[in-house]
């Protein structure tokens, strides 16, 4: 099925560039078959010829995308007489098209991972439900099919997965849990508005929904009886699979033993920052405890979402008043919860419509609240995190220059690739870097408290580049990696072994840090060649708008050459 918004795409770029079209005709190819692979993605990105369908995870249609990504990486390599940007946007999905393989033939998440079969039928309903980019009553008729198809995905994950990491499995059960109330409450309350009194369509959604939650709660009881027990697999992926994750995903061939003591050194200056910046706050006290401290002043849960709300216009206006970045016009993100199905240990992130999508133009800025079942003392330990200081980085990051700005620069993304590619290292990269960059161009007025928030959040992301490689190259166990939080990150017993564990399924989250020094090498050599001509803002948005991806490549459109990024 070709899809509107590639066959215009690709007229744009026939009639721009001087090539033969070969590659513009290669490149609708191929996205028209990854957003056919990938459908709850492509609502996402505003691609809705498949809001009816969900990802098709049996071996069947595993295997066939396997084959069709041999034909489509041959056919790349014969295509030449390429012009500069399309020089560029080859090797992007070159290096995507091996990502892919990489994962299908070698990590096989498909075989070990259990959350991504009962998460990802959630995020797929709920795009249907949060942004109008169609009448209610046309989105019900995809949220009908994609909930008649879950039972589908449930098969495949009983099918498909047979010994997986104890880890994946616990957090799997999480999501299974709490997606079967997602179903029951905010999908049948939504449903039943957009249904506006058709008793026919509100038959047939109840009858797809039962199905659903009937799929969902025995995926929930299968997890927890059969699964679990023989749930023995190791989560490591090893040093060669990491590598090669990290060379066609983000473009970094750099030797691992280098990564590893880049990281490491980097940790280790900004624990010494933390120290030190602990010691101006309070030198009575350790520097746990002044962190402990700062952390004592933190939102009630039911203030929770109010008080990320007022983070928001602040930071715009410093962002406007010292000229940070040329920022497009865009409003702000709307501020809601997590929702149940993306809770596996993530406390904040940005949820935003994608570059073609010209509709419903929504952005959630969501945060996770804590889990009704738990103890009071565990609510405590996770809701010390969203203290003020703590809160702002993490706005940020998230909002203003971060996640939701990158948005807001898509429609100046120049090629269909560009808009539609996204390298971690990048998108993460860009976003932590700015978290350190605002406080240096004076967030905060100097605040050590500020200061030590940014800080606390580096370490974090620091920890996280260090204990992900040795998770997955060192034998590192989660409850090792645990204490590193703890003890080099400052983190909360309770939040560090959530971050430790996220290392075990996200085996290259090291990208935060790995992206803002690849950004900071960036920007130092870019300056260098503008010498007095250089402006901050202008760099800030040269490199936002070209898109989220691998900035090595940024670096070539740039600086004209490669060069070293790290």
């Amino acid at each position: 099925m070709r899809c509107c918004f590639l066959l215009f795409s690709v007229l744009v770029l026939l009639s721009s560039c001087g090539s033969s079209g070969r590659f513009a005709r290669f490149e609708e190819e191929y996205w028209s078959k990854w957003l056919r692979a990938n459908p709850s993605i492509a609502t996402g990105v505003g691609v809705h010829d498949y809001d009816g369908r969900l990802e098709d995870y049996s071996l069947a249609a595993l295997h066939a995308r396997d084959a069709e990504l041999d034909k489509l990486f041959e056919k790349l390599q014969y295509l030449d007489g390429l012009t500069a940007d399309e020089t560029i946007d080859a090797e992007i999905l070159r290096s995507a098209i091996r990502a892919e393989m990489v994962e299908l033939r070698e990590v096989q998440s498909w075989k070990s991972n259990p959350m991504m079969y009962v998460g990802s039928p959630g995020g797929a309903i709920d795009a249907l439900m949060k942004r109008s980019f169609a009448p209610k009553r046309k989105r019900l008729e995809s949220v009908i099919s994609r909930l008649g198809e879950i039972p589908k995905v449930i098969a495949a994950m009983k099918a498909n997965v047979s010994n997986p990491p104890k880890e994946f499995t616990d957090l799997a059960i999480r999501m299974a849990s709490g997606s079967v109330g997602f179903y029951k409450d905010t999908v049948a309350t939504w449903a039943k508005d957009a249904a506006t009194g058709d008793a026919t369509a509100l038959a047939r959604f109840t009858a797809a929904n039962d199905g659903a939650v009937a799929a969902m709660t025995n995926a929930a009881e299968w997890l927890k009886s059969d699964l679990l027990p023989r749930s023995n697999g190791r989560y490591a992926i090893g040093p060669e699979r990491f590598a090669r994750k990290l060379r066609f995903e983000e473009m970094v061939d750099t030797p691992l033993d280098r990564v590893l003591a880049i990281g490491e050194a980097n940790l280790e200056k900004d624990y010494k920052a933390f120290v030190e910046t602990a010691r101006r706050i309070d030198p009575t006290k350790s520097p746990a405890e002044v962190m402990a401290a700062i952390s004592n002043d933190h939102p009630t849960e039911a203030d929770l979402i109010p008080a990320t709300r007022r983070t928001l216009a602040s930071i715009r206006k410093f962002l406007v008043d010292r000229k940070i970045i040329d920022l497009p016009t865009g409003g702000y993100p709307l501020v809601e919860e997590t929702p149940p199905y993306a809770r596996s240990g993530s406390f904040a992130s940005m949820d935003s419509p994608g570059a073609y999508e010209s509709n419903a133009t929504e952005a959630f800025y969501y945060v996770t609240p804590p889990e009704k079942e738990w103890d009071a003392k565990h609510k405590e330990e996770h809701l010390r995190l969203y203290n003020k200081p703590v809160m702002d980085v993490i706005t940020i990051h998230e909002v203003f220059p971060g996640h939701f700005t990158q948005f807001i620069f898509a429609n100046q993304f120049p090629t269909m690739t560009r808009k539609l590619y996204s390298a971690s290292s990048n998108a993460e990269g860009w976003a932590h870097y700015t978290e350190q960059m605002m406080l240096e161009e004076g967030y905060g007025n100097g605040d050590p408290k500020m200061q030590l928030a940014q800080l606390s959040e580096a370490l974090l992301r620091d920890c996280r580049y260090v204990v992900g490689i040795k998770l997955h190259t060192q034998g590192m166990t989660v409850e090792q990696g645990a204490k590193v939080f703890v003890e080099k990150g400052f983190q909360e017993p309770a939040n560090a072994y959530e971050e430790s564990r996220r290392g075990a399924y996200n085996p290259t989250y090291l990208y935060y840090t790995l992206g803002k020094l690849q950004v900071y090498k960036l920007r130092e050599d870019y300056k260098q060649q503008k010498g007095q001509a250089f402006s901050l803002a202008r760099f800030h948005s040269d490199f936002v708008r070209q898109g989220a991806i691998p900035i090595k490549l940024i670096r070539r459109i740039l600086l004209g050459a490669d060069g070293e990024s790290l």
